[in-house]
Parts: C-alpha cells; sequence; structure tokens
C-alpha cells in the first residue's frame, strides 16, 4: 500500500533525480521541446488575459461620488435573473416606490433617508453650444435634498428655492463661463427653458463621471416625469452605527430593495459600471471557457507531437531495460518543468493581452474610460494548473503507448507511423458528420433565432469531426487531388506527393488545425456578412421615409417636437420611433427560457408609409395598449401566434402580458421587437423618442419641406433634420458593440490557432533534419528539397481550404435560413481573399522557414545527428 502510494506521489510530484533527468533531455531536444514551449506560452497568455478580466468584472467598481457620504445606498433589482449565477441587465433604470423613503427613514439607526432622481439635461452655454460633463460624461439634475449624499456645500449664493432657480456644480460653471445670477438654457429632453443660476457647489470628492444640477425637490421630480418614483435612496446613519449593521436592519425591515455599502455604491449611482460587470463577466467566462478547451487540445497535440517525434529514442530505452514506470516518470518530470515554465512566462503576455482587450471594450462602448482592472495572482494561478494538467495528459497519453509494448516491438514500432486511427476516434468522428447536418439543415433545432444560433454553433461539432477525421481526410484527399496538386512529372512534385503519402499522419498535424481555423474564421466572417447584409437588404427595402428628425448629445426627442413637426405643410406621416432593449419569456422543453430582444415604439399610424415592416399576419394598425408586434424570428422562437400573449418585461423591469397583433419579416432591419410608442416611452428612462421619421405629402418640394422642418424645429436646440440616412445613425440602431467584441474574441481565437498552425508546422519540418541529409547524400540538391516542401506546402493549404470550406458551407446555409429564409449566405470576396491568404502565408511562411532551418548543417554532419 505505501509502495503505490509514493508511486501516485511520483507520478504527481517529480522527484529531484528526475527533473534532473528530464533536464538533460530538455537541453538534447530544444527543437521539440522549443514548439511545446511556444505553445503553452501562448495558451497561458490568453487563458491569464480572460482570468483577470473575469476577475476584474467580479470584484471591481467604482467609488461613489455623489453618494460619497451615504453609509447605504439603496436601489431597485436592476438584474433579471435567469439562474442563481446568470444575470440580464434591464437596459433602463428600475426605479422604486417614493414611499420606500418614508419606510428605510422608520428603520432603527437610520438618521435620515433622501430619495434621489436623476434628470438627464444638456446645459447650453452662451454661444448655444453644449456643455458636456467631465470627459463627456452626462449632467444630471439632481432634488437639492439629494445634495446631503456627497454632501455638497455652497461656495458661493445659496440653494434654490423657486422653480426657475438652479445650483450648478462649481466645474461644470467653469467649463460653461457661467457666473453666479446668470441665466441659463436647460433642455430636459428636447424642451429648453430659463433659469437663474442662484449657487455654486463643491463636493469633497472630484466629480469625474458626471456634473450635477440642483433644483428645487419639487421640480426636479416634475422634470423626472415620475412623481411616484425615486431612482435611488441615500441613507445617512445614525452616530454610531456601522454601515454592515445599517445594511442588515434595512434588509430585514423593508422588503424589495437591493442595498449597497462600501465600493458597491457607485453601481447604483452609475449604471454603466454594473452593466460593464456583468457584460466583462459573463463574457471572459463564456470566451475562456472555450479558449480552455482549445489551449488545452493544442498544447496536449503539440507535446504529443514533440514525444512522437522521440519514439525512437524511448523505444531504445525500453530496448536497453528501462522500465514503463520509468518511461512515464522521464517524460511526466519533462512535462512539468515545460508546462511550469511556459505557463509562467506567458502570464506577463497575458497581462498585457488583458489590458489589450480591456482597450477594446472601451472603444466599442461596452466599458467605461475609467473602469480599472484587477490583477491578482488567481489568474496566474488557474493558467499555471490547465497549462501544466494537459501538458502531463498528453505526457502520459503517448507515453502509454511506447511504455505498454515490449523493448523488441518498440524498436520495430518506432520505424514507422501507425496506419490506423483509434476506433474511438474514428467513430466520434464519424457520427459528429451527421449530426452536425441535422442541426443546421435537418430542423432538428428549434426555429427561429434558435436555428441561426444553432446553425452558428454546429460549427464547432464539425471542427471536432475534423480533430477527429484529419489524418484519415487528407489521406483520401491525396489519392483523389495528390497527383494535381503536385504534378508527378517533376522530381520535386513526385517527392512531395510520394513523401505526403508515406507520411500523412504528421502532415496531418499541420493540415487539421489549419482547416479549423480556417472553419472558425470563414463562420464568423461570413455568419456576419450575412447578418449585415440581411438587415441592409431589409432597411433599404422598408424604410420610405423622405426625412429624420434626431437629437445631438443623445439628448432624445420630446413628444411636443412630434406635435411640432406634423403642423409643417407637406408632411403627411410622422412616426416617432423609442427604442429599447426587452426581455422574453417562454416555454422551453420542461422549463422556461429568457431572452434579450432589440425593441421599437411606433405609432401605427399609416406606419407602412415610412417603415415597412413586411407584415407577414395580423394587423399592424392594432398596435394600441398593451399590444405588440414580433418578427417571424421571434415569433419562431417564443412560440407565438397571433391573438395570444406573451410574457415581455420591459427595460425598467416592467412585465406585461400583451396580445401579439402582428408577425413581420424585416426584424433585422428595424427591430425584433414592435411596441406601442407610448408604451416604450413611459418605461425608458429619458422617455423621449431616439428618432423621428417623416414622409412628405405627394407632389411636395422635398427641399422647401426641409427648410420648413428645419423652422419647425428651432425652438428645440438638440433636434437636427436629416435625411433617410440620419436614422441609420440615431442612438440604439444597429448592433451596437457586439460586432466589435465578436471580432475581438475571434481574433484572439483564430490568432492562437495560427501560434498554433505554425509552431505544429515548423516542430514538424524542423524534425526531418535526417531525413533532408539522406535525400542530399543520394543526389537531390538544396534547391530540389526546397521544391519538395513548397510541394507538401501545397498540400497543405489545399487541404485545408477544402476541409474548411467543407466543414464551413452546412453551418452557414443554416444560419442563412434561419435569419433571412434564404439558403444563400453573403460571402464577401474580401474575407474570401483574406482567408486564402493568410492560410498560405501561415503554411508557406512556416515551411519555408523551418526548411531553411533544418539545412543548416552540411548533410554528412546532418546524417550522423538525432531526429
Amino acid at each position: 500500500m505505501i509502495r503505490r502510494i509514493r508511486r501516485l506521489v511520483r507520478l504527481v510530484v517529480p522527484l529531484p533525480s528526475d527533473l534532473r533527468l528530464a533536464w538533460s533531455t530538455i537541453k538534447g531536444n530544444k527543437g521539440g521541446f522549443g514548439g511545446s514551449f511556444v505553445a503553452i506560452v501562448a495558451g497561458s497568455a490568453v487563458i491569464t488575459a480572460c482570468g483577470v478580466l473575469l476577475q476584474s468584472g467580479l470584484g471591481n467598481g467604482v467609488t461613489a461620488e455623489r453618494y460619497s457620504a451615504a453609509a447605504v445606498v439603496l436601489g431597485a433589482q436592476q438584474s433579471f435573473w435567469l439562474d442563481e449565477s446568470s444575470e440580464v441587465r434591464y437596459s433602463e433604470r428600475v426605479t422604486l416606490p417614493t414611499g420606500t423613503v418614508a419606510a428605510v427613514a422608520a428603520v432603527p439607526g437610520v438618521r435620515s433617508a433622501v430619495g434621489d432622481v436623476n434628470v438627464q439635461l444638456s446645459l447650453l452655454a452662451p454661444d448655444r453650444d453644449v456643455v458636456s460633463g467631465p470627459q463627456d460624461f452626462p449632467v444630471l439634475g439632481h432634488g437639492w435634498s439629494a445634495a446631503a449624499l456627497a454632501p455638497f456645500q455652497v461656495s458661493k449664493g445659496r440653494a434654490p428655492a423657486t422653480p426657475g432657480e438652479v445650483v450648478l456644480d462649481a466645474e461644470l460653471a467653469d467649463r460653461g463661463d457661467v457666473a453666479l445670477d446668470a441665466t441659463v438654457q436647460i433642455v430636459v429632453g428636447s424642451i429648453p427653458a430659463s433659469y437663474r443660476v442662484v449657487g455654486l457647489v463643491t463636493a469633497p470628492d472630484e466629480l469625474n463621471r458626471q456634473s450635477a444640477v440642483f433644483f428645487t425637490d419639487d421640480q426636479a421630480t416634475r422634470l423626472s416625469g415620475r412623481p411616484d418614483r425615486v431612482d435611488a435612496i441615500g441613507v445617512l446613519a445614525a452616530p454610531g452605527v456601522t454601515p454592515a449593521q445599517l445594511a442588515e436592519s434595512i434588509k430585514a425591515a423593508v422588503p424589495g430593495v437591493v442595498v449597497h455599502v462600501g465600493a458597491e455604491r457607485g453601481d447604483v449611482e452609475f449604471l454603466d459600471v454594473g452593466d460593464a460587470r456583468s457584460l466583462v463577466v459573463e463574457t471572459a467566462a463564456s470566451f475562456g471557457g472555450t479558449m480552455v478547451l482549445i489551449v488545452v487540445f493544442v498544447v496536449a497535440s503539440t507535446l504529443a507531437l514533440s514525444v512522437r517525434q522521440r519514439r525512437r529514442e524511448l523505444a531504445l530505452m525500453r530496448a536497453i531495460g528501462a522500465l514503463p514506470k520509468q518511461i512515464h516518470w522521464m517524460i511526466n518530470a519533462e512535462m512539468t518543468l515545460v508546462s511550469f515554465t511556459g505557463a509562467l512566462v506567458g502570464a506577463i503576455p497575458g497581462l498585457l493581452l488583458a489590458f489589450t482587450m480591456r482597450s477594446v471594450f472601451v472603444f466599442a462602448g461596452a466599458m467605461p474610460p475609467d473602469f480599472q482592472m484587477q490583477v491578482g495572482p488567481l489568474p496566474i494561478l488557474a493558467s499555471l494548473v490547465l497549462c501544466m494538467t494537459s501538458a502531463r495528459l498528453a505526457g502520459w497519453l503517448v507515453a502509454r503507448r511506447v511504455a505498454k509494448v515490449s523493448p523488441v516491438e518498440a524498436l520495430g514500432d518506432a520505424a514507422v507511423e501507425p496506419k490506423k486511427l483509434g476506433w474511438v476516434r474514428l467513430t466520434i468522428g464519424l457520427l459528429l458528420i451527421p449530426l452536425g447536418l441535422l442541426l443546421t439543415l435537418g430542423n432538428v433545432a428549434s426555429p427561429g433565432d434558435s436555428a441561426a444560433d444553432t446553425a452558428a454553433s454546429a460549427v464547432l461539432l464539425f471542427v471536432v469531426a475534423l480533430g477527429c477525421l484529419g489524418p484519415l481526410l487528407l489521406y483520401g484527399a491525396l489519392l483523389l487531388f495528390g497527383r494535381f496538386v503536385n504534378l508527378p512529372t517533376k522530381a520535386s512534385g513526385f517527392l512531395a506527393h510520394a513523401n505526403a503519402r508515406a507520411n500523412w499522419r504528421r502532415l496531418s498535424a499541420a493540415t487539421t488545425p489549419l482547416a479549423m481555423g480556417v472553419t472558425l474564421a470563414a463562420v464568423q466572417v461570413f455568419g456576419a456578412s450575412t447578418a449585415i447584409a440581411g438587415a441592409q437588404d431589409q432597411v433599404e427595402e422598408g424604410l420610405r421615409a423622405d426625412h429624420a428628425l434626431t437629437a445631438s448629445s443623445g439628448a432624445g426627442i420630446s413628444p411636443e417636437v412630434v406635435d411640432a413637426v406634423r403642423r409643417v405643410p407637406g408632411v403627411a406621416v410622422v412616426t416617432p420611433v423609442a427604442r429599447m432593449q426587452v426581455l422574453l419569456t417562454f416555454p422551453s422543453e420542461d422549463s422556461t427560457a429568457t431572452k434579450v430582444f432589440a425593441a421599437q415604439g411606433v405609432t401605427p399610424d399609416r406606419l407602412s408609409d415610412t417603415m415597412d415592416l413586411a407584415v407577414i399576419e395580423g394587423d399592424i394598425t392594432q398596435l394600441q395598449g398593451e399590444t405588440v408586434a414580433l418578427s417571424r424570428v421571434v415569433a419562431e422562437t417564443v412560440h407565438a401566434k397571433v391573438g395570444r400573449n406573451i410574457e415581455l418585461h420591459l427595460g425598467d423591469g416592467t412585465t406585461i402580458k400583451p396580445r401579439v397583433v402582428t408577425i413581420y419579416e424585416n426584424g433585422l432591419g428595424f427591430g425584433d421587437v414592435t411596441l406601442p410608442n407610448d408604451l416604450v416611452l413611459a418605461h425608458t428612462t429619458a422617455r423621449v423618442d431616439n428618432a423621428v421619421l417623416i414622409r412628405s405629402a405627394d407632389g411636395t418640394d422635398q427641399k422647401a419641406l426641409e427648410n420648413a422642418l428645419r423652422g419647425a424645429v428651432q425652438p428645440y436646440p438638440t433636434v437636427q433634420v436629416g435625411d433617410r440616412e440620419a436614422f441609420l445613425a440615431a442612438p440604439g440602431a444597429g448592433g451596437g458593440s457586439d460586432w466589435v467584441l465578436n471580432l475581438l474574441f475571434q481574433t484572439v481565437l483564430l490568432g492562437y490557432i495560427a501560434i498554433a498552425v505554425v509552431n505544429t508546422l515548423v516542430m514538424a519540418t524542423a524534425a526531418r533534419v535526417r531525413e533532408f541529409a539522406m535525400l542530399q547524400l543520394i543526389g537531390a540538391s538544396r534547391n530540389q528539397i526546397r521544391a519538395m516542401m513548397n510541394g507538401e506546402a501545397r498540400i497543405v493549404v489545399f487541404a485545408a481550404l477544402l476541409f474548411g470550406a467543407l466543414a464551413t458551407i452546412p453551418p452557414l446555409i443554416g444560419f442563412s435560413l434561419g435569419l433571412t429564409q434564404s439558403p444563400r449566405p453573403s460571402l464577401s470576396i474580401m474575407g474570401v481573399v483574406a482567408i486564402v491568404a493568410l492560410t498560405v502565408a501561415i503554411s508557406w511562411g512556416a515551411i519555408t522557414m523551418a526548411t531553411r532551418f533544418a539545412l543548416r548543417h552540411a548533410a554528412i554532419d546532418a546524417i550522423g545527428g538525432r531526429e
């Protein structure tokens, strides 16, 4: 028993003698272990970067500014929880009833409770330019009582006493060149009003993420449009009461509130921080999980290749008396040294990659620029454990075959490569192909967006199938097309074809991951182009307005502007458009599922004159009250029918069960959910439209109408008149930042695969020193050997593109069918050229470089060397 325990411990923790022997073998096989080291370094970098992002999302926060004096800050539940660990953030601020303020104030230990409202506004400078907050952060209005939560101190003047008076924070006044007792224009929504500045205030700490304007409490409540709601409640503690004690007391006494203390107070004050944390956690966990699987596969396959290249050496060790357990101990120690060193070295570029990914998040608008990264030891430890585990497993799997055979068989087996794939590997690969075809083309998946999602996800099945059947597919391709890729009439072509057929297992080690990379890149690039082309086609066909109103600085357009432009001569139809994100809950198998969809709010009156949704079923004119129109994709996803009710969560968390009145086709271009305009406005934070579409009457002079519209909106300084294209650029249009983040993650993924492919090609080619020397000694020139390797490079490129195309076509057809009902995906010429060019550059460059390295020594010296 004790002996077994010792053997187990030795397998987990190598002895110093094992490590010394491993170090000597590593020094003697620098080429093979160098490639393994590179794979581990790159894998460690990617895993570390994802870990840093995940840790930052879980633990990061932004220091409260206006709530810095509050011991506890209360907010509403800002997330819809899919399960105990997964949430979806509401797109609008969820508010609390005003009665909650009194209930909190009555809790023992509370000195005072202050309800706060946020009024989105624009401050106009004397030259009528909009004065923004610091670093273009917003300017928000509040009631004067909320000034105590910072606390703000009056540096000049006094507090506001009448509805026409305001107090500005001193830094905002400096940026706008506003003096005490000056009259300023403040625009709420689109409506400007004049206020007299009666005071300037300063906070104990600098306002870095906002500027503050204070009205009287009654005026702030009126401007918010919600007299019975507050955005948050700041609580000041009684003497001797700690924030933790106060938080527990409030939790027990006041249900329905979310209690925040410490750094979490900033999540209530700044919704974008909470949104960014949720997004970072979700994407880092999802992408990180995918990358862990790929990294483990690549590291294991690279290490397996390096050990296979030493099969002669291992067989000789068996022949001179080495025991199987000694082989295992040696390889175990080698893998430990290489993986441990590589994982630690990879942590440094991993930290740099994490900050680079953060910059892309900020560029895409998915993360505020002041979102701080948290760098700790946990991501590095996780990377270390994963890399070492995958390396040790790979070493054990490869050593197992050498160690279990007899010494005589080992020598004979080392001379040739195995000609058959394992039956388990072969079975898995053959089963995955029909399963992938069923998911993409056989209507097995749920309809709607699930069909498109399943088709896009099914590419992983084809990628795994490529990994399992890659050697066999390459051998078949050589039999069918080998003579056309390399003409046998030339010596180099004959040698390349013969060498590839004799060593197809070795060549497939490079072809297979390259084909996997081609598949993933093609599905990502052409899937995105298919979705974008489908949306553009729907917008071009469906957008029928002649003009569009938008707002500068994202201020939005108030309903009063819509009424004003309706009275302009020559205007036939006016359609206000408000946008938000909604959540749909629907039955799914034995439970329920919830998904997020883009929604718009419109008026149904002559809607098809400004926006043709391509109605399939129902009557769009019935879009009034608690009703909803759904795109075909969403209707199929949630199993909705015209006349039935669905469960829908609006942007501010309000749950309704509207009746479906219409199903339409053009959801990609205009939004998958269409609601009455007044319903959407009532549940957005700012209660304004994002854009207004205008259709002119027949025979109207467009230039004259445009001038008339400019005159009608002149009293509203933030409203702009534009053409149809202005509608597409309005806030909320398009796909947001998703495409930027997808591009980021796919770039990292494909970059790692490219490193793995280059690494494998270099390892496989550089190990052929003795083979090249033998060819030279029997008469081949260096140029002929280079030409032979160029022929092998052609085989790699041809096979990778062929297998990648075959694995890409079914998912793209299924994706296109799910989104547009057309089996023809949109293929961009630039995308095809880029994928082919990268494939050629990676394979040809790696093989050429490795061939030059392998030919650096004279043939007579190289023939006596080791593999």
